[in-house]
Protein backbone atom coordinates (compact mmCIF):
# COMPACT_ATOMS: atom_id res chain seq x y z
CA UNK A 1 0.00 0.00 0.00
CA UNK A 2 1.21 3.50 -0.88
CA UNK A 3 -0.09 6.49 1.08
CA UNK A 4 -0.90 9.00 -1.67
CA UNK A 5 -1.89 11.92 0.53
CA UNK A 6 -3.18 13.08 3.89
CA UNK A 7 -1.97 12.18 7.34
CA UNK A 8 -2.91 11.02 10.85
CA UNK A 9 -2.04 12.51 14.21
CA UNK A 10 -1.29 8.99 15.40
CA UNK A 11 -1.16 5.53 13.88
CA UNK A 12 -0.69 2.36 15.89
CA UNK A 13 -0.18 -0.99 14.14
CA UNK A 14 -0.14 -4.38 15.87
CA UNK A 15 0.61 -7.81 14.46
CA UNK A 16 0.77 -11.13 16.29
CA UNK A 17 -0.09 -9.31 19.52
CA UNK A 18 2.91 -6.98 19.32
CA UNK A 19 3.07 -3.27 18.53
CA UNK A 20 4.90 -2.92 15.23
CA UNK A 21 4.51 0.82 14.69
CA UNK A 22 3.41 3.81 16.75
CA UNK A 23 3.70 7.18 15.05
CA UNK A 24 2.11 9.16 12.22
CA UNK A 25 1.15 8.48 8.62
CA UNK A 26 2.45 10.78 5.90
CA UNK A 27 2.34 10.90 2.08
CA UNK A 28 4.74 8.62 0.22
CA UNK A 29 5.14 5.89 2.83
CA UNK A 30 4.74 2.20 2.03
CA UNK A 31 3.20 -0.69 3.94
CA UNK A 32 3.51 -4.39 3.09
CA UNK A 33 1.23 -7.11 4.47
CA UNK A 34 2.05 -10.72 3.51
CA UNK A 35 -0.73 -13.13 2.63
CA UNK A 36 -2.47 -14.55 5.68
CA UNK A 37 -0.92 -12.09 8.13
CA UNK A 38 -3.06 -10.43 10.80
CA UNK A 39 -2.62 -6.66 10.94
CA UNK A 40 -4.62 -4.48 13.33
CA UNK A 41 -4.49 -0.71 12.96
CA UNK A 42 -5.78 2.16 15.11
CA UNK A 43 -5.83 5.65 13.59
CA UNK A 44 -6.48 9.09 15.09
CA UNK A 45 -7.53 12.21 13.11
CA UNK A 46 -7.58 10.25 9.86
CA UNK A 47 -7.38 12.00 6.50
CA UNK A 48 -5.77 9.46 4.18
CA UNK A 49 -5.90 8.39 0.55
CA UNK A 50 -3.90 5.39 -0.56
CA UNK A 51 -3.35 2.94 -3.40
CA UNK A 52 -3.11 -0.81 -2.89
CA UNK A 53 -1.46 -3.44 -5.08
CA UNK A 54 -2.73 -6.97 -4.38
CA UNK A 55 -0.35 -9.74 -5.45
CA UNK A 56 -1.58 -13.31 -5.91
CA UNK A 57 0.53 -15.51 -3.58
CA UNK A 58 0.52 -18.23 -6.26
CA UNK A 59 2.16 -15.93 -8.82
CA UNK A 60 5.64 -17.02 -9.97
CA UNK A 61 7.83 -14.00 -10.73
CA UNK A 62 11.38 -12.94 -9.81
CA UNK A 63 11.63 -11.69 -6.23
CA UNK A 64 8.29 -13.06 -5.02
CA UNK A 65 9.95 -16.04 -3.34
CA UNK A 66 11.81 -13.57 -1.06
CA UNK A 67 8.68 -11.47 -0.55
CA UNK A 68 6.85 -14.51 0.86
CA UNK A 69 9.33 -14.53 3.75
CA UNK A 70 9.09 -10.79 4.39
CA UNK A 71 7.18 -9.82 7.56
CA UNK A 72 4.66 -6.99 7.91
CA UNK A 73 6.36 -3.68 7.10
CA UNK A 74 4.83 -0.32 8.06
CA UNK A 75 5.58 3.20 6.81
CA UNK A 76 8.80 2.45 4.94
CA UNK A 77 10.15 4.73 2.22
CA UNK A 78 11.32 3.85 -1.28
CA UNK A 79 11.09 6.38 -4.12
CA UNK A 80 11.29 3.68 -6.82
CA UNK A 81 8.33 1.66 -5.49
CA UNK A 82 6.33 4.85 -5.03
CA UNK A 83 6.95 5.88 -8.64
CA UNK A 84 6.00 2.42 -9.95
CA UNK A 85 2.72 2.30 -8.03
CA UNK A 86 1.78 5.85 -8.99
CA UNK A 87 2.45 5.11 -12.67
CA UNK A 88 0.20 2.02 -12.54
CA UNK A 89 -2.55 4.01 -10.79
CA UNK A 90 -2.30 6.70 -13.46
CA UNK A 91 -2.73 4.11 -16.22
CA UNK A 92 -5.78 2.61 -14.50
CA UNK A 93 -7.36 5.99 -13.74
CA UNK A 94 -7.27 6.75 -17.48
CA UNK A 95 -9.27 3.54 -18.10
CA UNK A 96 -6.24 1.91 -19.71
CA UNK A 97 -5.77 -1.81 -19.22
CA UNK A 98 -1.98 -2.25 -18.92
CA UNK A 99 -0.39 -5.11 -20.83
CA UNK A 100 0.26 -8.25 -18.79
CA UNK A 101 3.99 -8.08 -19.54
CA UNK A 102 4.08 -4.52 -18.13
CA UNK A 103 2.23 -5.45 -14.93
CA UNK A 104 4.39 -8.55 -14.40
CA UNK A 105 7.56 -6.51 -14.81
CA UNK A 106 6.27 -3.86 -12.40
CA UNK A 107 5.27 -6.46 -9.77
CA UNK A 108 8.69 -8.14 -10.01
CA UNK A 109 10.46 -4.81 -9.49
CA UNK A 110 8.22 -3.91 -6.53
CA UNK A 111 8.85 -7.35 -4.97
CA UNK A 112 12.62 -7.07 -5.33
CA UNK A 113 12.67 -3.56 -3.84
CA UNK A 114 10.26 -4.44 -1.03
CA UNK A 115 12.27 -7.49 0.04
CA UNK A 116 15.35 -5.27 0.04
CA UNK A 117 13.74 -2.92 2.59
CA UNK A 118 13.87 -5.77 5.10
CA UNK A 119 17.43 -6.66 4.15
CA UNK A 120 16.45 -9.71 2.09
CA UNK A 121 18.53 -8.63 -0.89
CA UNK A 122 18.79 -10.97 -3.83
CA UNK A 123 22.30 -11.94 -4.94
CA UNK A 124 23.64 -10.00 -7.89
CA UNK A 125 23.32 -12.23 -10.93
CA UNK A 126 25.92 -12.45 -13.65
CA UNK A 127 25.21 -10.48 -16.80
CA UNK A 128 24.91 -11.87 -20.30
CA UNK A 129 23.17 -11.36 -23.60
CA UNK A 130 20.69 -13.66 -25.29
CA UNK A 131 22.15 -15.88 -27.96
CA UNK A 132 21.32 -14.93 -31.56
CA UNK A 133 18.99 -17.89 -32.13
CA UNK A 134 17.27 -17.42 -28.78
CA UNK A 135 16.66 -13.74 -29.48
CA UNK A 136 15.32 -14.57 -32.97
CA UNK A 137 12.85 -17.06 -31.45
CA UNK A 138 11.67 -14.45 -28.95
CA UNK A 139 11.45 -11.73 -31.60
CA UNK A 140 9.49 -13.99 -33.96
CA UNK A 141 7.08 -14.91 -31.15
CA UNK A 142 6.49 -11.25 -30.29
CA UNK A 143 5.98 -10.41 -33.98
CA UNK A 144 3.43 -13.21 -34.36
CA UNK A 145 1.50 -12.25 -31.21
CA UNK A 146 1.85 -8.48 -31.28
CA UNK A 147 -1.94 -8.04 -31.18
CA UNK A 148 -2.27 -10.29 -28.10
CA UNK A 149 -1.75 -9.61 -24.41
CA UNK A 150 1.77 -11.06 -24.22
CA UNK A 151 3.01 -12.08 -20.78
CA UNK A 152 6.58 -12.14 -19.52
CA UNK A 153 6.24 -15.82 -18.66
CA UNK A 154 5.29 -16.65 -22.26
CA UNK A 155 8.37 -15.09 -23.81
CA UNK A 156 10.61 -16.50 -21.05
CA UNK A 157 9.29 -19.97 -21.93
CA UNK A 158 10.13 -19.36 -25.59
CA UNK A 159 13.67 -18.48 -24.54
CA UNK A 160 13.81 -21.53 -22.26
CA UNK A 161 14.93 -19.45 -19.25
CA UNK A 162 13.69 -18.50 -15.78
CA UNK A 163 11.82 -15.20 -15.75
CA UNK A 164 14.47 -13.18 -13.96
CA UNK A 165 17.32 -14.52 -16.11
CA UNK A 166 15.39 -13.86 -19.31
CA UNK A 167 14.35 -10.32 -18.35
CA UNK A 168 17.92 -9.42 -17.40
CA UNK A 169 19.49 -10.90 -20.55
CA UNK A 170 16.81 -9.43 -22.80
CA UNK A 171 17.62 -5.95 -21.51
CA UNK A 172 21.34 -6.61 -21.97
CA UNK A 173 20.61 -7.58 -25.58
CA UNK A 174 18.17 -4.84 -26.59
CA UNK A 175 18.85 -2.09 -24.08
CA UNK A 176 15.18 -2.19 -23.02
CA UNK A 177 13.07 -4.37 -20.73
CA UNK A 178 10.64 -6.72 -22.55
CA UNK A 179 7.51 -4.61 -21.97
CA UNK A 180 9.20 -1.48 -23.39
CA UNK A 181 10.43 -3.43 -26.42
CA UNK A 182 6.92 -4.75 -27.11
CA UNK A 183 5.39 -1.27 -26.84
CA UNK A 184 8.00 0.16 -29.21
CA UNK A 185 7.33 -2.62 -31.70
CA UNK A 186 3.61 -1.87 -31.59
CA UNK A 187 4.23 1.82 -32.17
CA UNK A 188 6.66 1.05 -35.02
CA UNK A 189 3.97 -1.02 -36.73
CA UNK A 190 1.42 1.70 -36.02
CA UNK A 191 3.56 4.20 -37.95
CA UNK A 192 3.30 1.99 -41.04
CA UNK A 193 -0.45 1.41 -40.64
CA UNK A 194 -1.17 5.10 -40.09
CA UNK A 195 0.13 5.85 -43.57
CA UNK A 196 -2.80 3.86 -44.93
CA UNK A 197 -5.63 6.35 -44.47
CA UNK A 198 -8.25 3.70 -45.24
CA UNK A 199 -7.66 2.10 -41.80
CA UNK A 200 -9.37 3.84 -38.89
CA UNK A 201 -7.15 4.78 -35.96
CA UNK A 202 -9.40 2.79 -33.62
CA UNK A 203 -8.95 -0.28 -35.82
CA UNK A 204 -5.16 0.15 -35.68
CA UNK A 205 -5.30 0.31 -31.88
CA UNK A 206 -7.31 -2.94 -31.76
CA UNK A 207 -5.08 -4.65 -34.35
CA UNK A 208 -1.94 -3.88 -32.31
CA UNK A 209 -3.29 -5.07 -28.96
CA UNK A 210 -4.01 -1.76 -27.22
CA UNK A 211 -6.90 -1.82 -24.75
CA UNK A 212 -8.52 1.25 -26.33
CA UNK A 213 -7.92 4.04 -28.83
CA UNK A 214 -7.12 6.42 -25.97
CA UNK A 215 -4.49 3.99 -24.63
CA UNK A 216 -2.98 3.81 -28.11
CA UNK A 217 -2.99 7.60 -28.45
CA UNK A 218 -1.36 8.11 -25.04
CA UNK A 219 1.36 5.53 -25.72
CA UNK A 220 2.05 6.79 -29.25
CA UNK A 221 2.32 10.39 -28.08
CA UNK A 222 4.64 9.41 -25.22
CA UNK A 223 7.02 7.57 -27.53
CA UNK A 224 6.78 9.72 -30.68
CA UNK A 225 5.91 13.14 -29.27
CA UNK A 226 2.75 13.55 -31.39
CA UNK A 227 -0.67 11.91 -31.58
CA UNK A 228 -1.49 9.22 -34.16
CA UNK A 229 -3.88 11.62 -35.91
CA UNK A 230 -1.17 14.29 -36.23
CA UNK A 231 1.32 11.69 -37.44
CA UNK A 232 -1.16 10.58 -40.11
CA UNK A 233 -1.73 14.15 -41.28
CA UNK A 234 1.99 14.88 -41.54
CA UNK A 235 3.38 11.61 -42.82
CA UNK A 236 0.69 9.90 -44.90
CA UNK A 237 1.43 9.74 -48.67
CA UNK A 238 -1.58 11.99 -49.35
CA UNK A 239 -0.40 14.83 -47.10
Amino acid sequence: MLTDGGSTSRTSIRTEGKTLYDGQDRPGVLTFVPAGAERVGCYRDVDLSYSALWIDPALVLPGLERLRDTPVLVNRSDAVIGTLLRSLCTEMSLDHVPDTVYVEHLVALVALRMAGLEGNLLPVASRGRLGRRTFERVRDYIDAHISSDISLSEVADIAGMPLDTFARRFKETTGRPPYAYILEERVRRAELLLRDTSIAIGAIAFRLGFSSQSHFTTTFRRLKGITPRTYRLHFSPES
